[in-house]
């Protein structure tokens, strides 16, 4: 079905990511997991960390690349030759922002389409930054992130 591109942040890699990745890389021939380097950003892992996290934790999925981009998604994805965006949604909240992103999307380079993906109600509360803030203050992410995520938050945060 194509090739499809799923950006973000992923400051950490959660398993509501991952559940995203995985449904994607059933639905279409690749999946570019596209890592942002928002100079703006104070992130926890480096763009070089966050691709390390994700390449361990999709390594199974043979239709699955990881990448970074910087500036507007529309020239990463004409870079890939790619036409489909994916967008996770937890809540009907996200839906307003993701929208608005999508129309935009559509005016600067109207061969695209953006496709959301439902989270699994599992995973509807989880966030990076929600688990940013439990790891920040001691507090239990196992099951949140991959064990190999887990380990790396706590690693970071004893330095």
């Amino acid at each position: 079905m194509g090739i499809c591109v799923y950006p973000g942040s992923f400051d950490p890699v959660t398993n509501g990511h991952l559940d995203i990745i995985q449904r994607a890389s059933k639905t279409f021939d690749k999946v570019i997991v596209a890592v942002l380097h928002n100079p703006n950003k104070n992130p926890f892992f480096t763009v070089q960390e966050r691709i390390g996290l994700l390449q361990e934790t999709t390594g199974k999925m043979e239709n699955v690349e990881i990448d970074s981009f910087s500036g507007l998604l529309i020239d990463f994805m004409k870079k890939k030759k790619a036409n489909i965006i994916i967008k996770g949604l937890r809540q009907v909240s996200d839906f307003e922002y993701e929208f608005q992103m999508a129309l935009m999307n559509k005016k600067l380079f109207p061969e695209v389409e953006t496709m959301f993906m439902m989270t699994n109600s599992e995973y509807s509360y989880l966030s990076s930054s929600i688990v940013k803030e439990v790891a920040f203050f001691k507090g239990c992410i196992k099951g949140l992130v991959p064990e190999i995520v887990e380990e790396a938050i706590l690693e970071k945060l004893k330095k």
